[in-house]
């Protein structure tokens, strides 16, 4: 950046904007959807080695610097407010990614903090797209560290900013996020009819206003989400039976995703009486998460091999502990 930013206002052109637009993890169609892939969860390996190792770490610390830099053209630049619109949507959308990185290394008020940013960003934008995802990371991060009810109040104000969009993958993930916080607050019924209006909206495919970014949506990830929600509704035998649903209608390259529900798939296996079959499973997953380093994740394998001591006069839970413990001191070591 030019060192006048430093000291004074910096009139923000077309070459620079464009820069911006390009962001930290390569160009996109739309600009405001530019990085969005990251932010959704399914990282790319910042070291080039392939989609299965993930190095959060390094993607923190670009998109925090990107955003150091775009907090200083927002407070010293000089913009009409066409240009102002723009910058506060790559603001927005680099806020969520920092937000959510911070979020998926476990510093979760932090991340909050950085979500409300986003939010703020996004709604001066005009981008009522940019302002549905900071509201469902904001969901996501209320029903697994927060208020549940939050959960549910940012999925229906997000979806509600939607409304006059042909946008049904969007409205799909809201759902799934509403489901998730009904689920924490044992609220069986109104998590089941999200997650089936959820299922309706992913049947109607793209629509003409859904971000690029939600790539993820399909039928694994709604039975992933429903998987979880009965696991959270104490019903382990229809999680289960979702996750193993799901397991086949997954994205195979997306590896965090898969042991992230599969590690959800072997305590319900588990809690459910298939001692084998879980602990099966949770050898998978001590497999599948090498190299990918997500303290969000940390947290399922550790339920999983909690889960996993109840039965441990087993063979397989003897073995899946023995091992569990070795893969969690190597991670906790780097």
């Amino acid at each position: 950046m030019p060192s006048s930013l430093l000291g004074g206002d910096y009139t923000i052109e077309k070459d620079l904007s464009r820069m911006l637009d390009n962001g930290i993890a390569g160009k996109r169609s739309d600009g405001n959807e530019r990085n969005m892939k990251g932010a959704a969860g399914q990282y790319t390996n910042a070291s080039g080695q392939g989609p299965q190792t993930l190095v959060v770490s390094a993607l923190y610390g670009d998109a925090r610097a990107h955003l150091k830099v775009l907090l200083g053209l927002v407070k010293h630049g000089t913009y009409d407010e066409k240009m102002g619109r723009r910058l506060a949507a790559v603001t927005a959308d680099t806020a969520i990614q920092t937000g959510w990185y911070t979020f998926d290394s476990g510093t979760h008020t932090e991340a909050q903090h950085l979500l409300l940013g986003a939010l703020r960003a996004a709604h001066a934008s005009g981008d009522s797209r940019l302002k549905a995802a900071a509201l469902s990371f904001l969901a996501t991060h209320s029903y697994s560290v927060g208020d549940p009810r939050d959960a549910i109040t940012a999925a229906r104000t997000a979806r509600t900013s939607i409304s006059d969009q042909d946008s049904p993958a969007l409205h799909a993930m809201l759902l799934t996020r509403q489901a998730r916080g009904h689920a924490r607050l044992r609220e069986d019924r109104h998590a089941l009819a999200a997650l089936d209006e959820a299922e309706e909206w992913r049947m109607r495919g793209p629509g003409e206003h859904d971000p690029h970014w939600l790539y993820w949506i399909n039928k694994g990830e709604i039975l992933g989400q429903r998987g979880s929600c009965y696991l959270e509704l104490a019903r382990p035998a229809k999680a289960a039976a979702s996750f193993a649903e799901a397991r086949g209608a997954l994205n195979q390259d997306d590896i965090r995703t898969r042991a992230q529900f599969l590690s959800r798939a072997a305590t319900a296996q588990m809690r459910a009486g298939d001692v084998d079959a879980g602990c099966a499973t949770g050898q998978e997953v001590l497999t599948l998460v090498d190299g990918i380093h997500s303290a969000r994740l940390d947290e399922h394998l550790h339920s999983m091999l909690q889960e996993a001591r109840r039965y441990n006069t087993t063979a397989p839970a003897r073995s899946l502990l023995e091992r569990g413990r070795t893969v969690i001191k190597e991670r906790t070591t780097r």
